[in-house]
């Protein structure tokens, strides 16, 4: 499949239509897509239509296509009717195996054939959901972040039983969607951004039960510290400005005792010649051919956005 095919899509089925399959279906509909929802509990229509309509003025603030409408949502009665026309598929039921794996199971024998079948687990393999699929190639993960309709990450990987084709149509489609794709080159319990996310968050629950740090000093530490650079620059590109003028090089090699300092519950991996040498590089490409005062530059503009842009929201409460 090609980018011109993955164009062509206009017509999303969203399968659960909970605080995630919400956001999803907002996300479709702002961005000009026709929408069929299905969700089994008896008031998910009426609580769907809620969600679409409180973000609904967020998404017009950041502009909705042409064609975008809230009228193009359509709540339907049994999954097979959902699906029937639906050009994309993506599933968000809850986080139950075995609900997830019967549920695709259905979905893949209703949906029309060749039809790209995404899920937005947040911590399943494909390779352990598609076992009851009659097509398994045409299921891939599609993992977004809350909410949806506003956080532009969407990561994408495929099972054992996926077929390449999918994998990369289902990246194409959430690129025209407007998303920003990783397209991940193998399976990861959690995935990127969710196991990062799981080791501060383990961590922060160390400390509050130690009595070490409060709930509110935990969150301070990050809006008030790195979480003002990350919108920027991840947790890799930071440290390579930590460098200064050496960047990642002269960090690693200046710090990289302290990786096993007791600073942390979680236990640091040995730091190898070649672990060095692919972070080093790493962060050279992620660059991009900036140097460090560009980089410092660029961060710091970032940073004054995001601080004024903060600022203005707590002071509207």
């Amino acid at each position: 499949m090609d980018n011109e095919t993955a164009s062509r899509v206009r017509h999303v089925a969203c399968i659960g239509a909970g605080v995630i399959g919400g956001g999803w279906a907002a996300h479709f509909l702002a961005r000009g897509y026709r929408v069929t929802a299905w969700d089994p509990a008896p008031d998910a229509a009426e609580k769907l239509r809620r969600l679409v309509d409180a973000a609904w003025p967020a998404l017009t603030e950041l502009g909705l296509a042409d064609g975008a409408s809230r009228d193009n949502l359509t709540v339907a009665d049994t999954l097979d009717e959902a699906v029937a026309e639906a050009e994309f598929v993506q599933e968000s039921a809850p986080e139950d195996l075995a609900l997830k794996q019967d549920l695709l199971a259905k979905i893949d024998a209703a949906t029309p054939a060749g039809v790209v079948i995404s899920s937005s687990t947040s911590g399943y393999p494909m390779t352990d959901m598609q076992t009851r699929c009659a097509n398994p190639g045409r299921l891939v993960v599609g993992h977004p972040f809350n909410p949806p309709y506003l956080i532009p990450l969407v990561e994408v990987v495929g099972g054992e039983s996926s077929e390449q084709w999918a994998v990369d149509f289902a990246a194409e489609f959430f690129e025209v969607a407007g998303k920003h794709v990783i397209k991940m080159d193998r399976e990861v319990p959690g995935f990127i951004a969710n196991r990062l996310q799981e080791a501060i968050w383990r961590e922060a629950l160390h400390m509050v039960d130690n009595g070490e740090a409060t709930v509110e000093q935990i969150d301070a530490s990050i809006t008030e510290g790195p979480g003002l650079r990350w919108p920027l620059l991840g947790p890799c590109l930071t440290f390579h400005l930590a460098g200064g003028e050496g960047g990642m090089a002269h960090m690693l090699d200046h710090f990289g005792p302290s990786l096993k300092s007791p600073w942390t519950r979680l236990e640091a991996p040995e730091l190898t010649p070649e672990l060095r040498d692919r972070m080093v590089d790493g962060c050279e490409e992620a660059a991009d051919g900036r140097s460090i005062p560009e980089l410092v530059a660029d961060r710091d503009k970032a940073v004054i956005a995001v601080m004024r842009a903060v600022n203005e929201v707590r002071g509207a409460r």
